[in-house]
């Protein structure tokens, strides 16, 4: 098939801007944005406004830490298969339409046959409606089987990772047994689980930062941003927790695979207020809303040319950072949210 010159036109100017955008979202992939890092308990929680930033936060979309959202959803997700078994086509969907389809058609070729070829092919007819009917029936009477089979399933749903098999290995005796060695008692578990098995989340305190601490976060925000645009692993290590480092040298690593290099320089804060502050265990967290302004651009590796922002031109952000101490220890970065 020969294509018009207007379509071969119209298709090789679809295929050069399609690679002209996906050459444009790699660039602007090479500066460092997204949501990223741990807040304890509070990680996938929006951090409550402030002055600096009065809109909500994005959600953090990248995260080592639990979600405790996620870990409550078994019961729900278990509750799922019957809200499934009532959403399944009743007996008049799928099944119910083919059969009376399939007795409509029998009568329709009975009909057919008995009219066409006389009294035999009439008794004919009749046979194969019969049949019709009765292999109807048959499929029926399957599904119906089917359907009954797996309910009897879910009222050993709670026994255990065993599967619902109890073996006796698996209790533990009891105190009786123990101050009687001629016989012992086993006692069987709950068939609803343990309740104390479910992991247990440390108390969140609402604390207070000095502000010796805020000159700290001040600090910290142009260090961390200088360290990342030269790639001063070693700083990084120091300045953010493990959990950042991999996140940070992800995006470093692929800007090195691209050719490129994020410089940022000239961070001035403008404003800062704290957010939220608490503790959970031996661990202080407190989250600060800042609005910063830098040069950050993205440069050639191997030349040094901007290929993407303005060297000349400062622009200004707008971020929530989280710092984290353990046992009074120097503050680290811990969670980066883009506000």
């Amino acid at each position: 098939m020969k294509l018009s010159r207007t379509t071969r036109f119209a298709t090789l100017f679809a295929g050069l801007f399609l690679a002209f955008s996906m050459v444009a979202v790699d660039q602007a992939d090479a500066r460092r944005g997204g949501s990223f890092g741990s807040r304890g308990t509070r990680t996938f929680q929006s951090a409550p406004p402030t002055r600096t930033a009065p809109q909500p936060t994005a959600p953090v979309e990248r995260s080592m830490s639990p979600n405790a959202g996620q870990a409550a959803n078994p019961a729900t997700n278990a509750a799922r298969p019957g809200a499934a078994a009532q959403q399944r086509p009743g007996f008049m969907g799928g099944f119910g339409r083919s059969m009376l389809g399939g007795l409509l058609m029998g009568g329709l070729i009975g009909m057919l046959l008995g009219q066409g070829f006389g009294g035999l092919a009439g008794m004919f007819g009749m046979l194969l409606q019969v049949a019709l009917i009765g292999g109807a029936i048959w499929l029926a009477l399957r599904l119906f089987r089917s359907r009954q089979a797996p309910a009897s399933g879910p009222a050993m749903a709670g026994a255990g990772a065993g599967g619902g098999n109890f073996s006796y290995r698996d209790a533990a005796p009891s105190d009786a047994g123990k101050s009687n060695g001629a016989s012992r008692s086993f006692s069987i578990p709950s068939i609803g689980g343990s309740r104390s098995a479910a992991p247990q989340q440390p108390v969140s305190t609402e604390i207070t930062v000095s502000g010796e601490d805020l000159d700290t976060f001040q600090r910290m925000l142009t260090e961390v941003q200088e360290a990342f645009g030269r790639e001063d692993h070693k700083a990084l290590r120091k300045l953010v927790t493990p959990e950042m480092v991999s996140y940070l040298s992800e995006e470093l690593a692929d800007n090195a695979q691209k050719g490129v290099r994020n410089d940022v320089s000239d961070v001035q804060l403008l404003q800062a207020d704290i957010a939220e502050a608490w503790s959970e265990g031996d661990r202080d967290y407190a989250t600060a809303a800042m609005q910063y302004s830098s040069i950050d651009v993205t440069r050639d590796r191997a030349t040094g040319e901007v290929v993407d922002g303005d060297e000349k031109e400062p622009t200004e952000t707008t971020e929530l950072w989280t710092f984290v101490r353990q046992n009074g220890g120097d503050w680290q970065l811990s969670a980066i949210q883009e506000a």
